[in-house]
């Protein structure tokens, strides 16, 4: 790859988010049969997302990595934190998504819908086949924990989710808390460090950082974001 004849031109374009990434994207594309063009529309997100630098704090080395779910053979999890707006979810159904093309099983679910969902079961005779679903998944995604708090029923479910994937199957986490406020989430001290022991143990953890895609929105459309009011109002302040 070194002497391929598109390095040289590619640094004339000054392409350089497509340089980084073309011997991994390569790869993929071997080993998973990706189309032309499909190739090329994931080497022009990466210059794009260089040059736009939406996720300043993202380690874009570790999410080429995951990309090609070698995790999910290792049985790792991967816990995403950041703010709100920031690509969390759009991440973690990009690598659902490359996992049910190498033929996995998988599921995303926000959590407070899950958790509602086990509820529900209990009514009209289905709990034990969807936790069984939840538990045995090949990938399962819980996106956005912590955005609600759980109840005990809840927070019970989700540990006997946890326990039962533990060294068995990944699950990846989205939150927009810092891993430090997970356990109050729990609202049961004894389970949420239980439950974020198994978690941990053998995970990536990501942390993303960055301004919201709708505050960037709104800035585009001539509005001040909503967070840049707070943060001025705070800062007078001190």
């Amino acid at each position: 790859m070194v002497t391929h004849p598109l390095l040289p031109k590619l640094r004339q374009l000054r392409l350089s988010g497509m340089l980084d990434s073309l011997e991994v994207r390569a790869a993929q594309a071997v080993a998973g049969g990706i189309a032309p063009l499909e190739f090329l529309a994931l080497l022009l997100d990466d210059e794009l997302g260089r040059r736009e630098q939406r996720q300043p704090g993202l380690n874009r080395t570790l999410v080429m990595e995951l990309a090609t779910c070698a995790f999910l053979e290792r049985q790792e999890n991967l816990l995403v934190c950041g703010p709100s707006g920031i690509g969390k979810s759009h991440l973690a159904s990009a690598l659902l998504f490359e996992a049910v093309k190498r033929g996995h099983r998988a599921l995303l679910r926000p959590v407070h819908h899950l958790l509602g969902d086990l509820q529900t079961g209990r009514g009209d005779g289905t709990h034990k086949r969807r936790m069984f679903r939840a538990c045995t998944v090949d990938l399962l995604v819980l996106d956005d924990f912590g955005l609600r708090p759980l109840s005990a029923q809840g927070a019970d479910d989700l540990y006997e989710i946890v326990a039962e994937r533990y060294e068995r199957r990944p699950t990846i986490i989205t939150s927009n808390r810092a891993l430090e406020e997970w356990p109050e989430v729990f609202g049961d001290e004894l389970l949420a460090n239980a439950a974020l022991d198994r978690l941990t143990h053998r995970a990536r953890i990501l942390i993303m950082r960055g301004v919201s895609y709708r505050q960037r929105g709104r800035r585009k459309e001539g509005e001040e974001p909503a967070g840049a009011v707070k943060a001025k109002t705070e800062s007078t302040t001190e």
